[in-house]
């Protein structure tokens, strides 16, 4: 019987390698990571709103727009994927539907977070926790609608900024007390916190991390091999992607605004892809290959052969 992806995740947060997830905000990104070799992606609830609808992450970005998003992710990769609920979007009622949608685009497991609604990128100032009980309810929910046992309810708490690390710890057996798989402790800001956590935790513990000191992360970078010798078993690389986009992008327009002040064209085969790259890494082999198997004979050979 063929594994389900979900399946494969659980066998990969039971395994001995860390985890390592980028965090991809469209298919491009998507597929990269995955032609990169990494076995699985999650999603950027911040990266996804950002890019989506161009405001900050903030709490405006609701589940329609998001599933949009991450069904499309989902779709282009093979590997696993976790996509961001945010705070599922409700109470534990709307938590339990929000699951049920996500399960349904093929996500293999779900961030819920505890912040009050609205929330906002959890590297913010200004971030609020509902209370331990109405988490619990959350994750209780939301183990309650999944169909899959296998699909994994990730609980995040961004209480470290709130209540210290005594409250965070309170929180992480209570959370695992309540069902969740894995606990996602954002913004910790040492080791010896994501040590607590870990002690905490009767399952297993991801965190995010940062790359490079441009980023200014909330959390320090900590070496990988240091991570898993604390007991992390999952990082997210959330900021990772949509930042190295923008510089790209920005040094492009940039170059640009030089063509059009000059009207010298500049080739910088170092700075783009040729299209080549990206018909690629988009697979347009294979969509070529259906307009064969699929069109009639005159209908193909108009497309392409006779155009040569």
């Amino acid at each position: 019987m063929t594994k389900t992806k979900a399946r494969i995740y659980r066998e990969m947060l039971a395994g001995d390698d860390l985890i390592v997830s980028p965090g991809a905000y469209d298919g491009y990104s998507a597929r990269l990571a995955e032609a990169a070799g990494y076995k699985t992606v999650a999603t950027s609830g911040a990266a996804i709103s950002n890019s989506r609808m161009g405001i900050a992450d903030m709490g405006i970005m609701g589940l329609s727009e998001n599933l949009d998003q991450c069904r499309a992710i989902v779709r282009a990769v093979s590997v696993p994927v976790t996509c961001d609920a945010d705070t599922g979007y409700g109470n534990p009622v709307n938590v339990f539907h929000t699951v049920r949608e996500f399960e349904a685009i093929g996500a293999v497991g779900i961030n819920i977070e505890d912040q009050v609604s609205p929330k906002r990128c959890g590297h913010m100032p200004g971030k609020e926790v509902v209370g331990t009980a109405e988490m619990q309810k959350k994750i209780e929910a939301a183990c309650l609608a999944r169909s899959d046992d296998d699909f994994v309810i990730i609980a995040r708490t961004d209480a470290l900024a709130v209540e210290g690390i005594e409250g965070v710890e309170r929180r992480v057996r209570a959370y695992v007390e309540a069902g969740a798989d894995v606990i996602f402790v954002d913004a910790v800001n040492s080791e010896e916190t994501i040590g607590r956590v870990v002690a905490a935790s009767a399952v297993p513990v991801s965190v995010n991390m940062g790359f490079g000191i441009r980023s200014r992360p909330t959390t320090p970078l900590i070496p990988l091999p240091r991570l898993k010798q604390l007991g992390v078993r999952r990082i997210s690389l959330p900021r990772m992607l949509p930042a190295a986009a923008i510089m790209g992008m920005r040094t492009a327009l940039e170059l640009m605004q030089q063509v059009v002040a000059t009207g010298e064209p500049i080739d910088r085969p170092d700075l783009l892809v040729g299209i080549d790259e990206i018909m690629s890494l988009m697979d347009y082999d294979s969509a070529r290959k259906l307009e064969a198997q699929l069109l009639t004979l005159e209908a193909f050979e108009a497309k392409y052969q006779k155009s040569h």
